[in-house]
């Protein structure tokens, strides 16, 4: 299967990158700007899980 890599909002992907070094530093892994292929499963899980965890949150605090 191709994985299609356009951004579908550009100005989009600086927010994400933000988003995704917080909830790096936030559960221990050092993510560092561009290729991050040594990073084991695990850890690239976690940083995954993080901002899932963080986005099911500020939804649920936005249908209040």
């Amino acid at each position: 299967m191709a994985k299609n890599s356009k951004t579908v909002v550009p100005e989009a992907r600086e927010a994400l990158d933000r988003f995704k070094m917080e909830a790096a530093s936030e559960v221990g892994v050092n993510l560092k700007q561009g290729y991050n292929g040594d990073l084991t499963s695990k850890q690239a899980g976690s940083v995954g899980g993080q901002m899932v965890k963080k986005m099911i949150k500020a939804y649920e605090e936005s249908m209040r």
